[in-house]
């Protein structure tokens, strides 16, 4: 039996090529996005806040240099699921899925390193939005799987690997009350500047607003560029990295941030960043403090 076929209208002929044209332009832009390949070389100082909200999370950071992205996460039937607020988690969005795979996968792909120009060491800042304990521990029993990937915090020194997992957020005081080797760090604030455990303690993170008026216009009060010179130089002498975050996404306050030698800047806007850094940062690629002091063993504790 023979097929048939009936004449098809002009209309109904150009909403099929419309359609077809449609998918295929659809069809390339998302193989472009999605084959974005990770940058060789990585911007010390960009950290991706709220890393996940991006149409790719970590992709996205990892394709425009970033070396620090964030995750918020939550602990939920024994998993730790990814997402700002509780009702948006999902099962399938989670830390491991989302960061610890993807990471160990292209450190296998990169020698053992992320970005083979750039930090040696890149920074998964995890934010317990749940209770600090038991999602530490959770957290503690994934990590002890990418032995080969993070970072050891044990009790004689620092053993580096491609990634170092600080814990922010509802942070667990066990991360500076344990003597066992554990693979992550503690996010610190201000007023762990002084904090003996450097190792435990690798980053110094607050709040802009909670210290500095100026928004990113006008002229800097010169009081405020001395404080922030300060914070900087105290935690460098500990050996701690710094970072500020709610601050406002103005290029002319991210030129004060590197000029006072701040660790790592908070964005959204990946793509900004990296352009301002390629063109402001003096060396964009090497941290402002290096090596960390305490990034062998043996180092201080």
């Amino acid at each position: 039996m023979g097929i048939s076929r009936r004449p098809i209208s002009i209309p109904h002929a150009l909403c099929l090529a419309l359609s077809l044209l449609l998918v295929i332009s659809g069809c390339s832009t998302a193989t472009t996005t999605e084959s974005a390949p990770p940058a060789t070389m990585g911007l010390a100082r960009a950290h991706a806040h709220n890393d996940y909200e991006h149409e790719r999370p970590l992709l996205d950071a990892l394709s425009h240099g970033f070396t620090s992205v964030e995750a918020d996460v939550w602990l939920s039937d024994g998993d730790l699921l990814v997402a700002h607020d509780n009702a948006e988690t999902t099962p399938d969005r989670t830390l491991r899925s989302l960061y610890l795979d993807p990471l160990s996968e292209l450190a296998s792909q990169r020698d053992g390193v992320i970005f083979p120009e750039g930090p040696d060491t890149m920074t998964l800042l995890v934010d317990v939005k749940s209770d600090a304990d038991p999602t530490f521990e959770a957290l503690e029993d994934q990590l002890a799987e990418y032995e080969n990937l993070v970072t050891t915090f044990g009790p004689h020194g620092v053993e580096i690997g491609a990634v170092t997992v600080v814990v922010s957020g509802n942070r667990s005081e066990t991360l500076l009350e344990v003597d066992a080797s554990l693979h992550a760090a503690y996010d610190g604030r201000l007023d762990n500047l002084d904090t003996p455990v450097s190792g435990r303690v690798p980053l110094i993170s607050h709040n802009w607003t909670e210290v500095f008026s100026w928004s990113g216009t006008g002229e800097t009060p010169t009081d405020e560029q001395d404080e922030l010179s300060e914070i900087v130089a105290s935690a460098h002498e500990a050996g701690r990295r710094v970072r500020f975050w709610n601050t406002p996404e103005r290029e002319d306050l991210w030129g004060e941030l590197v000029a006072a030698g701040v660790d790592m800047i908070n964005t959204d806007r990946l793509a900004e960043l990296e352009e301002f850094l390629l063109e402001s940062d003096p060396e964009p690629a090497t941290p402002p403090l290096t090596p960390w002091p305490w990034s062998s063993a043996g180092g201080p504790w």
